[in-house]
């Protein structure tokens, strides 16, 4: 090649270099944009999958199907909220049914509830909940529902099995169309047993009678206070405003008594106090599952009313259980008929029986008791497995071998260490070192009754209390109505006798060891009262004529006082009226707070135009926390800044926010109405300064508008239900959850409600109308979001309204959709 033809070649080169260079963004450019296209196609076909096993697992609602094993043919008739209404020609098979009918609609929470009742989440949910399942290891649930199983009467244990072998035929059934959470997961179903529905009640119990956490926080409280008088402030034991629910008239203008005195606790179990390390106790509620908005206690209302006070001449009964909501609801309503037995209200999914209805003759409903029925003892070891005894023997450690299973882990092994008291429950207490046991009725194997079934076909107080009697956990409160005009209210549940009395802190002494139960008889009651009206709101129910002391720890008074300042002394009351006291959304102590706080800005020194403002918004305001109310939010967020401004100075800042006490509303009321000195914090010469602080402290915190009159409460203050599975699959928010929604009132309402809590369910029993009676749950029946059912009653419960529950042979008739045959 001459030197002229490598000339020519030159720039041909590097021209073809440039291109190769302005082709590269090119490139990429498609490169992207073709991965882009690949994930939504990925993401598209994921879609569509998820879509068609959603819509394969929707159960089979008419039609016939072969079940093994029923004596006869079952009919499942749907009404128009897919409440299933089974006719069984016995009561096996009906149990049978009753378990298949479930299988359907809640497969995927059932196998949840026992997983995390037994303590097997990781397993499917990987690491992230060994702590948990490490907990309920400890708590020995599974154990304790294995021990209660095996010494269940032989009749219970049959009507267990039958629910069993209901859900297991449906499991056989459909191993290729079952829930998609189990396909999203990638596992199958282990087959349903006895001990799995009392796994499931077993964690119902924790809900309602956890309260030893609280000890564990109190103990480190009082002794940084060193103030019994301080520590009686953040944890009084009952107040003015209660109402125990004796059915005697009450003057309500007169003055209140003051409660019963408080069981001293014995100051020697505090005096080491001091030395325990200090405990996450927000940490631990979240991993016993417990609620953590402030206020947000599980509890409940329950009220009923005689004829003599009613339009139709026949009782009222109302019931509205407040617990954590979830998606879908922990409830599923069902009517159960079968010769000699015909029950229908919620059910809990895992489990037989209607848990809170009516029959024919008898309604009943619920809400927490709140008794006492645990206690913590810190126990001495020997180190070389022996702990020592009340009667000072050295005794040997129980030792229960545990192993955790654990998705994308190794598994994990542990050992539960027992004494005569319980667990040692060192292993869940990350800051603990002292050996503290658990003693709780749930332990106790004496205990094995649990008697729903008896309520389900009772006919008469005297049959109802005859089953009440043997009710063994949780602790609750039963209102009772009868077809016969009759109504009653009796507290239930093994409470613990205790001679040297009640103990709010960990025990370090033999003298507090259980001398036996309470007697039923000696628990609180009523019957037919003068006042022809009872009820509860998981506020003391105690008073100076009651035997034994129950409690330390009760709820706040104001839903109670509520009840019956808007029920009692009313004539011609019906159906209508007991919705509108569910749904009530008034709050006196919100409204005293107010205008308390209005006062102090009024009185302050440097109050700017901003404050003032908040004043006269709070001043005018009529005490219902509607969703378009600024002085709502003003008052609750001054008050939710104004704790840690009364505990951070004696406490400090971590041990401030470990404060829980189920009154602590009523304990913030009498600190500030009363203007306690010793409450009021360095740097405010008076309590007029410091409330007046609050309120810009709490305009601040939660980012107040500028123009606070439009600060409107339901733009934060929301409900926001979530599936259990949203945190890891965040997709499944946009088609299974109902998103922030407004929510009116708070937790001091007789519509006690949080971002994820309030009333699980609505019911009224009308004796005048039986097919009229109501009850709605949360979402739906179904836990199928592709379901008609899935969501159906939501806007029932978000709007205060309800419907009617059909229960005689013609009203479920008239309502059916969809006629299921159940056939041998």
């Amino acid at each position: 090649m001459t030197m002229a033809d490598s000339d020519s070649v030159a720039p041909t080169t590097t021209s073809s270099f440039a291109s190769r260079k302005r082709r590269w963004p090119r490139i990429l450019a498609w490169s992207c944009g073709g991965l882009v296209l690949v994930a939504l196609l990925a993401g598209a076909a994921g879609l569509l999958w998820l879509r068609a096993i959603t819509q394969a697992a929707l159960p089979a609602l008419d039609g016939d199907l072969r079940i093994s094993g029923l004596s006869a043919p079952v009919t499942v008739r749907r009404d128009a909220h897919g409440v299933p209404h089974i006719q069984a020609a016995s009561q096996q098979d009906l149990f049978l049914a009753q378990g298949y009918v479930t299988a359907q609609d809640r497969l995927w929470q059932m196998d949840l509830l026992r997983r995390n009742a037994n303590g097997d989440l990781a397993e499917i949910l990987g690491p992230s909940l060994v702590k948990h399942d490490r907990a309920q290891r400890v708590f020995q649930f599974r154990r304790t529902a294995q021990h209660l199983y095996a010494n269940l009467p032989a009749d219970e244990r049959a009507r267990l099995d039958d629910y069993a072998r209901g859900v297991n035929l449906f499991l056989a059934q459909h191993p290729d169309a079952l829930p998609p959470e189990f396909r999203i997961l990638h596992y199958r179903p282990e087959p349903w047993t006895g001990t799995d529905s009392l796994s499931i009640l077993a964690m119902m119990v924790e809900t309602l009678d956890t309260h030893w956490d609280v000890k564990l926080a109190r103990e480190q409280i009082a002794a940084r206070l060193h103030n019994p008088r301080l520590e009686s402030d953040l944890y009084p034991v009952g107040s003015w405003r209660d109402r125990p629910p004796t059915g005697e008239l009450l003057d309500l203008s007169k003055p209140h008594p003051d409660p019963v005195p408080a069981p001293d606790d014995e100051e020697d179990d505090r005096s080491e106090a001091g030395t325990a390390p200090r405990q996450d106790y927000l940490q631990l509620r979240s991993l016993l599952g417990l609620p953590a908005c402030t206020g947000c206690t599980p509890g409940s209302n329950n009220w009923v009313i005689a004829g003599q006070h009613t339009a139709s001449g026949k009782p009222l009964l109302a019931n509205d259980m407040h617990l954590d909501l979830s998606v879908p609801n922990i409830w599923y309503m069902a009517d159960l008929q079968a010769p000699g037995f015909h029950a229908t209200g919620v059910t809990l999914p895992g489990d037989p029986y209607v848990v809170a209805g009516h029959n024919e003759h008898v309604a009943w409903g619920f809400t927490a008791l709140y008794a006492d029925v645990q206690d913590l003892y810190v126990e001495k070891l020997d180190g070389k497995g022996n702990y020592q005894a009340a009667d000072g023997s050295w005794q040997p450690l129980a030792i229960d071998h545990e192993v955790i299973h654990v998705r994308g882990g190794k598994d994990v092994s542990l050992d539960v260490q027992s004494t005569a008291h319980g667990p040692i429950l060192t292993p869940i207490l990350n800051k603990e070192n002292r050996p503290i046991s658990l003693r709780w009725t749930l332990y106790d194997p004496s205990l094995n009754t649990l008697p729903i079934y008896g309520l389900n076909v009772a006919s008469n107080w005297t049959e109802f209390s005859a089953a009440l009697a043997q009710w063994s956990w949780p602790t609750l409160n039963v209102v009772y109505s009868d077809d016969q005009g009759h109504i009653a209210y009796h507290a239930i549940g093994r409470v613990p006798l205790r001679p040297a009395g009640l103990v709010g802190v960990p025990i370090q002494d033999n003298a507090h060891e259980w001398q036996g139960y309470i007697a039923f008889d000696d628990l609180p009651s009523a019957v037919d009262p003068p006042a022809g009206f009872l009820a509860t709101a998981n506020a003391r129910v105690t008073t100076s004529k009651t035997p034994h002391p129950l409690s330390l720890e009760w709820v706040d008074p104001y839903r109670i006082e509520r009840i019956y300042k808007a029920l009692q002394g009313r004539e011609m009351l019906r159906a209508q009226d007991m919705l509108a006291v569910q749904t009530d959304i008034y709050s006196e102590v919100d409204q005293e707070l107010a205008h308390r706080f209005a006062y102090a800005i009024d009185h302050a020194d440097g109050s700017d135009e901003r404050l003032r403002n908040a004043a006269d918004l709070m001043r005018r305001w009529d005490g219902r926390l509607t969703v378009d109310s600024p002085a709502a939010s003003l008052v609750t967020q001054t008050r939710k800044a104004l704790w840690p401004m009364l505990l951070e100075p004696r406490l400090g800042k971590d041990l401030a926010a470990q404060y829980h006490w189920s009154e602590s509303n009523f304990a913030e009321e009498e600190i500030v109405m009363n203007a306690k000195a010793d409450w009021l914090p360095p740097g405010y010469k008076d309590w007029d300064t410091l409330l007046a602080a609050a309120v810009r402290n709490g305009m601040q915190q939660a980012k107040a508008p500028a123009d606070i009159s439009r600060w409107t409460y339901g733009s934060w203050h929301v409900i926001d239900l979530e599936h259990p599975l949203a945190p890891i699959l965040p997709f499944l928010r946009r088609f299974t959850g109902t998103g922030p929604q407004p929510l009116s009132g708070d937790t001091t309402t007789v519509k006690q409600v949080g971002r994820s809590f309030g009333p699980s369910q609505r019911f009224t029993m009308d004796w005048s109308n039986i097919d009229g009676s109501t009850e709605d749950i949360v979402l739906g029946e179904s836990g199928n979001p592709f379901s008609l059912y899935f969501r159906d009653q939501w806007m029932d419960w978000y709007n205060g309204t309800t419907f009617p529950l059909p229960f005689t042979p013609a009203a479920v008739a008239a309502q059916t959709r969809h006629t299921l045959r159940l056939l041998p």
